[in-house]
């Protein structure tokens, strides 16, 4: 009976150290699944504990009470003051014995970009190419990279396969988010592009609902987004565009709308746009008499309140609008005789 009783305790206590073992090595695996470098400092009188929590704090281990025991425990406790370049995709025990061992870096120089709303996808990858040592044509490349576009559909939720549609221009325009960042000078195109997209995931994530329950899907929705961005300058009359917008999807209208023919041909909207550009059949070109529907993809990286105001409609019933270029003003109208009558006004 004495023997049954010990194995049975010994056999508890060989589970609960195993429920440990297994608990303590999954704790201590890394919180990245690939390379992110980010800078930790530790400062001068900083004791063991509250380095762990800042680790904890930063994002850089998984558990903190698993972290401490192994440092009181596997010879990693002292933990020396500095500053440290520390990979994400580095398990407990690396980033503690790198610090135990003061395995300090130099920190990288790092560049300040702004990434501005209405810009395209070459607008962007110049002014990446023209602040790091990462050539345009390469970005390019990047952007159309199908293995590479996969792997971020698989990544983020609101890409599709839409983006590999062979007659979009640049798969991943309307989804870099606008905003300024902050990157190590050596850095990769990858980071960046991922930073932009996690930008835009955090744009997205409160729409989430909403447009599921929009009959549009993300692109569609960023697709009308882009060409808000270029039609109008301010919150309320973007949220017009949209209803114009709406309204004639709605009416089966063709939209018409002049910054889809500049992209269509590839020109900035500073260009000269001809009549032969207008005419261009191509799967951007609303201006097209016999073009039907949303362009393929966006014409543009939009800001925020033009993804608002593509999701938020004005309760309006305009059917046309005229934006004037000069002042940015757009002017709306009910009908076809209205509209033309601005029209005459600005050309006259």
């Amino acid at each position: 009976m004495k023997n049954k009783k010990l194995i049975i305790i010994l056999g508890v206590l060989l589970t609960i150290f195993l429920f440990l073992g297994i608990y303590g090595y999954s704790s201590l695996k890394p919180v990245a699944s690939k390379s992110d470098e980010v800078t930790f400092v530790v400062k001068p009188g900083t004791n063991k504990i509250d380095i762990v929590k800042n680790l904890k704090k930063a994002g850089l281990i998984r558990n903190e009470y698993v972290s401490l025991a192994y440092v009181f425990f596997f010879g990693t406790s002292n933990l020396q003051a500095g500053t440290y370049i520390i990979d994400r995709a580095d398990s407990t025990s690396e980033i503690l014995t790198q610090i135990a061992l003061g395995n300090t870096k130099e920190v990288p120089a790092t560049v300040r970009i702004t990434f501005v709303e209405g810009k395209r996808f070459v607008d962007y990858a110049k002014l990446i190419s023209n602040n790091f040592a990462i050539e345009y044509d390469d970005i390019i490349a990047k952007g159309e990279d199908e293995e590479y576009l996969k792997k971020l559909i698989d990544k983020y939720w609101f890409l599709d396969d839409s983006i590999l549609d062979s007659d979009i221009y640049y798969p991943l325009e309307g989804y870099l988010a606008p905003n300024t960042y902050e990157f190590y000078q050596n850095t990769t195109i990858e980071n960046i592009l991922e930073k932009l997209l996690d930008q835009m995931n955090e744009l997205l994530v409160p729409y989430k609902d909403m447009i599921e329950n929009s009959g549009y899907s993300v692109h569609e929705v960023l697709t009308m987004a882009s060409i808000i961005e270029k039609e109008a300058l301010n919150a309320e009359d973007r949220k017009v565009v949209s209803q114009v917008i709406y309204t004639r999807l709605e009416k089966q209208m063709t939209l018409g709308m002049d910054v889809t023919a500049y992209y269509g041909v590839f020109k900035d909207m500073t260009e000269e746009i001809t009549g032969a550009d207008l005419n261009n059949y191509n799967p951007y070109n609303t201006r097209h008499k016999n073009f039907l529907g949303l362009p393929i993809g966006a014409i543009c990286n939009p800001s925020s309140e033009s993804i608002n105001a593509a999701l938020n409609p004005s309760d309006t019933d305009y059917v046309y609008f005229f934006a004037d270029i000069n002042t940015g003003k757009v002017y709306f109208a009910k009908t076809y005789e209205e509209f033309k009558a601005i029209e005459y006004r600005f050309e006259s």
